[in-house]
């Protein structure tokens, strides 16, 4: 069984926000127990606050590692500038370095399977460059997971989805790689 934090409880939020946000929720705590209870008292109340110590090294870890936000954009105008032959020999490339067999296929659906540990993934890349991305497109690719026995199918993009796109990607399990994904992909190669 997986646990999955739900997207706007107060962890979540933290998580997502700067790091010292969760740093200075711990100061308050702390000052608060120190000031508000009884001395024989204070490290209890201390303690309340070492779930936000956690959550704040765990955030400024995440942001340590985080690409610089420059470089992605330079990646995605790069990968805006380039044709779907290169495009997709980048992707080819990226996904082999991460340990995936791939096999291009011929589908209007999806542009790649790939492979690892006995887990099928579909690929769709080839409409990256496209202005507007509809419920369409999705809805093939989800049949084509579906008719291949796939466990999973992203969608590669680099303009946002239409908001009945989103919600249909989000209802069906659709991957919808983000920008950082696609700039780790296409950076490195």
């Amino acid at each position: 069984m997986k646990l999955k934090m739900a997207k706007n409880s107060l962890f979540a939020i933290l998580l997502r926000s700067p790091w010292w946000m969760s740093l200075l929720i711990v100061a308050v705590i702390s000052l608060l127990s120190a000031a508000l209870l009884p001395a024989a008292y204070v490290p209890f109340g201390v303690m309340g606050g070492f779930p936000f110590l956690v959550i704040g090294i765990m955030a400024g870890w995440r942001q340590m590692r985080a690409p610089d936000p420059a470089r992605v954009a330079e990646a995605l105008l790069r990968a805006g500038t380039l044709s779907w032959r290169d495009f997709s020999a980048l992707l080819e490339q990226a996904y082999v370095r991460q340990g995936f067999t791939v096999t291009r296929l011929t589908s209007t659906a999806a542009d790649f399977s790939l492979t690892k540990d006995g887990q099928t993934q579909l690929v769709s890349a080839k409409r990256w460059k496209a202005a507007i991305h509809g419920v369409e497109v999705l809805r093939d690719l989800v049949n084509l997971r579906e008719a291949r026995g796939a466990q999973q199918c992203s969608y590669i993009c680099l303009n946002p989805l239409t908001q009945n796109a989103l919600t249909f990607a989000q209802a069906q399990g659709v991957h919808l790689t983000t920008d950082t994904e696609i700039a780790g992909l296409i950076e490195h190669v």
